[in-house]
């Protein structure tokens, strides 16, 4: 396995894959990989001839009150586990890399970023667009693969690929849980084991949102409102958002009648958790 930090090291690495006609992967991340980073790797590395990971702290999708400084991460034991996986190549920039100087240029995904983490966090997936591109144009990779815990990341930059004609297939893995529910997530370590049980309210909130639709139950404030009220029972959770929203270019609906999008955003004292399933409507009875 090799560990670059340069883009120029980067490409001359990935040029001989490339003359040799290899399919090449990549599954960018912000390092402190868990199972749910594992199982993109895995997928990346079951398709492709040549397997990269990013690992970079983007600071631009970051607002400058978020957790920048202290987020999470261990590059040694994110180095051990992907040699582990098979991983052919590393890409660790550090951000006077990215980022050579004062940058001007912006990527911007309109409408698909009006809602969800998009209201609370205004210029995060600006920041996300951007990274993303620059890595593509760095790579050039055949496919990217992300997980569909980040829905709204995963609709933008498949907007992002689809829009600007990105010679990229984007690919999505399921979301990966712990044994409890909760949703795999680096900033799951910010938690102590009381706050722990606390985020199950999001997977328990997705789960009884799922039962609605499937006893009937097409009202999405309906459907909200009995998720908020099994948030509302824990006393570190402030809830950011809870949505309902179609699957394409993600607007509020009023009533589940095409496949749907519910996720949510809940602050556990320290972390912001993300969650999100998608439900089809109810079957009709003739």
């Amino acid at each position: 396995m090799i560990i670059t930090d340069t883009i120029n090291q980067t490409r001359e690495t990935i040029a001989q894959p490339r003359r040799e006609g290899k399919t090449i992967g990549i599954v960018p991340t912000m390092g402190a990989l868990h199972e749910g980073h594992f199982s993109l790797i895995r997928r990346c590395r079951a398709e492709c001839d040549f397997v990269v990971v990013s690992i970079f702290v983007n600071p631009t999708q970051f607002a400058p009150d978020e957790d920048l400084d202290k987020y999470p991460g261990n590059f040694e034991a994110d180095c051990r586990a992907c040699r582990d996986l098979g991983v052919d190549l590393i890409f660790a920039p550090p951000t006077a890399e990215m980022y050579q100087r004062e940058n001007l240029t912006w990527i911007n995904v309109e409408k698909i970023t009006d809602h969800l983490c998009g209201t609370s966090r205004p210029d995060h997936f600006r920041g996300v667009c951007t990274i993303v591109a620059k890595l593509f144009n760095i790579i050039q990779p055949d496919i990217a693969w992300f997980g569909q815990k980040d829905a709204q990341q995963l609709a933008v930059i498949r907007r992002m690929v689809a829009d600007l004609n990105m010679p990229v297939d984007v690919r999505s893995c399921p979301t990966v849980r712990e044994t409890d529910g909760l949703a795999l997530s680096s900033r799951n370590d910010y938690l102590n084991p009381e706050q722990h049980r606390q985020g199950l309210c999001l997977n328990q909130a997705l789960c009884r949102g799922r039962e609605l639709v499937a006893d009937g139950t097409t009202d999405t404030n309906i459907i909200i409102e009995a998720m908020r009220l099994i948030i509302e029972k824990q006393p570190d959770a402030g809830i950011d958002y809870i949505s309902i929203v179609d699957n394409d270019l993600l607007q509020p609906i009023a009533a589940i009648d095409r496949p749907a999008l519910v996720a949510l955003a809940v602050r556990i004292g320290p972390a912001r958790l993300i969650d999100n399933i998608i439900v089809e409507p109810p079957a009709k009875t003739v």
